[in-house]
């Protein structure tokens, strides 16, 4: 099996070190727009190798797209960085093309590729991939809800006093500040009802918390968050390649699931060797339905501005 990383900047090289260290190929390429980081990056965790076990071979290449043919799986982290106080919607002009000539150059090579977008403002950035490129829906994943869950469930761990992993619980929506929806009803603790002990005013902290949880390390941090996002990527590729069949919160195309069409936003998905295989309907209630379609509009608003590129 063979993976490409696109960006190998804390984002992209986060995401293919997971990857190497669980040897979940053989082969994996870092390439980068900026002359030496990809190769510089990728010969450093070469020689993690010995130190970590792992017999994944890492390359790296300064923009030669050759270099990625006939990869499984390809994983877009490149664009700017989202910085202090600048909003993903700011993105977009930049990121549109930066997106759409990564996706153009990796089908060139490898076209029976699934491809994976992290870039932001991600919603955007999954549905210009899609409608770019032509492929089936099944092979566009956008990476965000996954991320966005998993920092709900550390915000759920903190106020319980428990094991994250002992945790189930989904954020659905578009990856923004005030567009996801963390479904705390539908949360559980080992299967209990993670609402049986929290207080109220507990559980509206924790959604507001984890609703800010990118800015809130953007502003601690001074850029976006890389750890995270890195591992969520790696996450994403693990069960394509394993088939492993999981279950995660993903951004991707919806043709009349959870009452929207022609948008890409985070729904409940498994996760295969095909991609994404099946949406998983939660059977959101009236309020959590029309947060859901609120968190469709602004996604399109920031669609649209695709329009006037």
């Amino acid at each position: 099996m063979k993976v490409t990383v696109v960006g190998a900047g804390a984002v992209g090289a986060t995401c293919a070190d997971n990857i190497a260290r669980k040897e979940l190929c053989s082969e994996l390429v870092l390439l980068d727009i900026k002359e030496g980081i990809a190769e510089g990056k990728a010969q450093d965790m070469m020689q993690t190798a010995t130190l970590l076990g792992f017999d994944t071979k890492i390359s790296g290449s300064t923009n030669d797209y050759s270099k990625t043919a006939n990869s499984d799986v390809v994983v877009i982290t490149s664009g700017l960085p989202r910085k202090p106080g600048m909003t993903r919607e700011e993105l977009i002009g930049v990121n549109a093309g930066i997106v759409k000539g990564v996706c153009e150059n990796i089908l060139k090579h490898s076209p029976n590729a699934i491809i994976i977008v992290i870039s932001n403002p991600m919603d955007t950035m999954t549905y210009l991939a899609l409608t770019s490129t032509g492929l089936p829906k099944n092979r566009i994943i956008g990476m965000g809800g996954t991320l966005d869950s998993s920092r709900f469930k550390y915000q759920l761990s903190q106020h319980l006093g428990c094991s994250a992993s002992d945790l189930n619980a989904v954020v659905v929506g578009g990856h923004g500040d005030t567009t996801m929806i963390p479904l705390i009803r539908l949360a559980t603790w080992n299967s209990v009802p993670v609402t049986k002990f929290l207080s109220a005013e507990q559980q509206e902290k924790i959604v507001k918390d984890t609703m800010v949880g990118g800015a809130t390390l953007t502003a601690l941090i001074g850029t976006s968050a890389w750890y995270a996002p890195g591992a969520a990527g790696a996450a994403l590729v693990e069960s394509i390649l394993r088939d492993e069949k999981k279950l995660f919160t993903c951004c991707v195309a919806l043709d009349g699931e959870y009452g929207q069409k022609d948008i890409c936003l985070g729904v409940p998905v498994t996760i295969g060797r095909n991609g994404w295989e099946k949406i998983i309907d939660f059977e959101l209630n009236a309020d959590e339905q029309a947060a859901f379609n609120k968190s469709a509009d602004a996604v399109r608003s920031m669609n649209d501005v695709l329009k006037t590129l």
